[in-house]
């Protein structure tokens, strides 16, 4: 007889763990396994955005994730061996977020802490085994796993999730495209023991001519993460090179001092995006659905937001709450952003590392001035942010979202408003429908909730809501992932009922009986 489960999930990385997590959570069955000897010894991946924190307060994770991590004060321009720009980062979302900051937090701790968070829960990553094939039934996905020993075993689960990284096996078997390209640039990694930069404990980026590099702090005395890319014929043979054969004119006009290096690397990158992010009962998540370039620290976070999008949606279809329907808004929301973000990152990264004249001048004269003077501007400095911390992002065009009240529409995600009574976040902790209204809640509301069992949490109404787009006395009814669902300015019962009615999702209680 084969084992059984609820989802198999392929791949331990952050995405595959935070997966592994929210089901959890939410009392889904998981497997989780992996090839891997055991969590990642290197680290390509550095930033947390404030989206990710956000989330992860669902998981009891966010203070912990902020107590590992370093909040980066400034990021700092160089070009030619002269510091151009200082850009303060510290509270640059103060407005948007409960966490207005770029936080440093080294992949290969992040992973060993989600490992240890899903420990602690009872589940345990299966290291050394590798998914050798799979088949779809009727009802269920049958794989065949090889373990550490070489034994293979059958297992069934009703559905399979490829968190299996950019060469999926998963995204091969079942037959999905994956378009794009390779950028000719071989980027390298390293981290290095530096003395003599200055500001110490911020972030740089500098420019010399065709050369760039990224000095990254991550909260230890003189330790930093650089990045850079390697040019000419030593590009073609990555495996040859060490750190001595990488271009030091960007560094060296850093003026400081390498005094160790404890790890280097190098990789190249791509830009693809799948053609299916869901096939029957398969899902691609994370770089098996979708690579691109380093720039603005954006890859493992939307790894986790593909997983954070996910997890309600499998937990609903698994336990009987909602139709197989529902799981196609999987792609639908994360195809059309992993598809811009490629687009927005080939763009940027085109930029820093595009050649000629023109270029660099651009890069070294033009770009300094301008980030200096722009982030100057509140306005640029939320834009930015909003941007980098996927704050911005929305689900407006899925058909899960509904109505307008306000300036929020179904699919916003829900504006932060911290209060003078209470925090709106505060019970977005919970992994579940709920409701928010501002101001007062009409009687048939309150009821309706009450009767299906489903939070209804009134903010008494200030001023400040109004400046962030809320509508008083409305309705936003909100999604266990926390993004909003239906805006309803009227504030009726009849039109939340509406709206499970027409998606055919289960309410989480039944309705009484009543003759």
């Amino acid at each position: 007889m084969a084992a059984q489960t609820d989802v198999l999930i392929v791949g331990a990385g952050p995405t595959g763990l935070a997966l592994a997590l929210w089901l959890n959570r939410q009392g889904v069955a998981v497997r989780i396994v992996d090839k891997s000897h055991g969590p990642g010894e290197a680290s390509r991946a550095m930033a947390v955005q404030a989206r990710t924190l956000e989330l992860y307060r669902q998981l009891d994770m966010a203070e912990a994730v902020i107590d590992a991590g370093y909040k980066t004060p400034a990021m700092n321009m160089w070009a030619r061996g002269s510091h151009r720009a200082r850009i303060p980062l510290k509270d640059a979302g103060a407005e948007i977020s409960a966490y207005p900051f770029v936080l440093i937090y080294p992949q290969d701790r992040h992973e060993r802490l989600l490992v240890q968070q899903l420990h602690s829960l009872g589940v345990d990553v299966e290291w050394q085994t590798e998914l050798l094939s799979f088949e779809e039934g009727e009802s269920h996905i049958t794989a065949l796993l090889k373990q550490a020993d070489g034994r293979e075993e059958a297992l069934t689960a009703a559905y399979l999730a490829g968190c299996d990284g950019a060469r999926s096996l998963v995204r091969h078997q079942i037959g999905s495209g994956f378009e794009g390209g390779t950028y000719k640039h071989l980027f390298y990694v390293a981290d290095v023991r530096v003395t003599g930069i200055e500001p110490a404990g911020e972030a740089h980026i500098a420019f010399d001519k065709s050369d760039f590099v990224l000095l990254l702090c991550y909260g230890e005395k003189d330790q930093y993460r650089l990045i850079g890319t390697v040019r000419d014929e030593r590009a073609e043979h990555p495996e040859h090179l060490t750190f001595a054969d990488v271009a030091h004119d960007a560094i060296n006009g850093l003026n400081l001092k390498i005094n160790e290096v404890n790890w280097f690397s190098t990789y190249r990158v791509h830009h693809r995006v799948t053609d299916h992010f869901r096939r029957g009962r398969v899902f691609l998540l994370g770089d098996a659905a979708h690579v691109h370039s380093p720039a603005g620290g954006q890859g493992m976070n939307t790894g986790i937001l593909d997983a954070n999008n996910l997890a309600w949606k499998l937990a609903a279809v698994v336990k009987g709450k909602a139709p197989d329907t529902l799981l196609d808004s999987y792609q639908t929301e994360r195809q059309a952003f992993a598809r811009k973000l490629v687009e927005t990152t080939d763009k940027l990264f085109t930029f820093v590392t595009a050649q000629g004249g023109f270029a660099d001048f651009v890069r070294t004269r033009i770009a300094p001035i301008f980030a200096s003077v722009a982030y100057k501007s509140g306005s640029v400095r939320e834009f930015l942010f909003r941007v980098v911390s996927q704050t911005s992002l929305d689900y407006r065009h899925s058909p899960l979202s509904q109505g307008k009240a306000g300036e929020v529409q179904g699919g916003d995600r829900l504006p932060w408003l911290p209060g003078a009574i209470a925090d709106n976040y505060d019970p977005l902790t919970a992994i579940q429908w709920q409701v928010q209204v501002y101001g007062e809640a009409k009687a048939d509301l309150a009821q309706w909730c009450t009767k299906h069992g489903i939070a209804l949490h009134v903010f008494a109404w200030e001023h400040a809501y109004e400046k962030a787009g809320i509508a008083r006395n409305a309705t936003y009814l909100l999604r266990p992932d926390t993004y909003v669902a239906l805006a309803d300015p009227e504030g009726e019962a009849s039109t939340l009922n509406r709206y499970f009615e027409e998606r055919g999702v289960m309410l989480p209680a039944k309705p009484e009986n009543r003759p």
